[in-house]
């Protein structure tokens, strides 16, 4: 075991089951990582499993090709191909095998240097973690060096989402265009995702007779769920139907140029209404934080909460539901009422003296 180069990185040398002597960086600074790569070689060699990573690994930018034309759903290689982008302005000419901890340690550092928000940052590393571990799958490279590098810390950079107050609610769809009115609504008691699941509802998956939505297409697998409509959604989606109902359009909110399409967004018409609300502005996305808020706040269990915003699990929930004033006002007063009703303490003149 030895280190070389200005990285100081250490390699580790051994002799194969044919007599050959393979000499094999441990991409890694740490010395103790290298020894547990040592201990992993002997056990291969002994129980005649060897796998050696490629001598020759392809270069980052070859490598980060064939990995998007892996990548099956269009959207998810949109997504990918950002990153990717952002990963070969540091890495593209060189060699898998030379992919480091150090050197991914540098790419953070200029990203944050250049402005970068650390959610981006860490959307990049996400994209170059599962690359990596697909070279690694194929023996490409002897290991992942993401398992040495830590994500970044993100939650002091989140903007924290408004949510619509039952008085803001009723400002916005006093003033609101109607189709701004029935997208409050919709959001706001189903938890529908605005681009993906909202937008391009249908009316055949709207059953008011049992009285839900069926999601068929969504973000994942998960998202493909049964939504109970409230009495509230049902009489605005009824309402809705004598005007955009299926005689008009499939879908329950078509593109005005083309029925036959549904519409594509509505950023203006939001933005107009706001002002007229007087309530400062947010992205209608967060509507769908709303809606698990209030689900939070009326008592539902996390895993309920997940199967209606259609998640796998309930873990992500505490990006979605916030507590807001008044459901911590309420708490607070049932803390007093359940304290009263334990103790004395208040109408007792010495009980004061006891507790000092």
């Amino acid at each position: 075991m030895y280190r070389r180069g200005k990285h100081k990185i250490w390699y580790i040398g051994y002799a194969t089951a044919d007599g050959r002597y393979r000499y094999e960086s441990s991409g890694s600074t740490n010395r103790r990582f290298a020894e547990k790569l040592e201990s992993i070689r002997r056990a291969e060699i002994a129980e005649g499993r060897l796998r050696l990573p490629k001598s020759k690994p392809p270069r980052f930018g070859e490598w980060s090709a064939r990995f998007l034309e892996s990548v099956r759903h269009p959207n998810t290689r949109r997504r990918y191909t950002s990153s990717v982008r952002n990963l070969l302005a540091h890495f593209k000419e060189v060699r898998l095998s030379q992919v480091t901890a150090e050197r991914i340690e540098d790419f953070k550092q200029a990203r944050l240097e250049s402005g970068i928000r650390t959610a981006t940052v860490n959307r990049d590393l996400a994209v170059l973690r599962r690359l990596l571990k697909l070279a690694a799958r194929q023996r490409l490279i002897s290991y992942n060096p993401l398992d040495e590098v830590d994500f970044l810390e993100e939650r002091k950079e989140r903007r924290q989402p408004h949510i619509l107050t039952f008085a803001e609610q009723e400002r916005l769809v006093a003033v609101a265009e109607p189709l701004i009115r029935m997208i409050v609504f919709l959001i706001t008691e189903t938890g529908l995702r605005q681009d993906k699941e909202a937008l391009p509802l249908k009316w055949e998956d709207v059953d008011l007779l049992d009285d839900c939505i069926v999601v068929k297409d969504s973000k994942t697998p998960a998202g493909r769920r049964r939504i109970p409509l409230s009495k509230l959604c049902k009489e605005e989606l009824q309402l809705w139907a004598l005007y955009y109902g299926p005689a008009v359009s499939p879908y329950v909110f078509p593109n005005p140029r083309n029925p036959a399409r549904h519409l594509g967004g509505f950023e203006k018409t939001w933005k107009r209404a706001l002002k007229a609300a007087g309530i400062p502005y947010f992205p209608p996305y967060n509507l769908r934080h709303t809606f698990a808020t209030r689900l939070n706040a009326a008592g539902a269990t996390d895993l309920t909460i997940a199967q209606m915003m259609g998640h796998s699990t309930p873990s992500i929930l505490s990006t979605y539901a916030k507590a807001i004033d008044s459901t911590r006002r309420d708490a607070i007063q049932r803390l007093e009422a359940f304290r009263e009703s334990k103790t004395q303490v208040g109408s007792d003149p010495k009980a004061l003296d006891r507790i000092m």
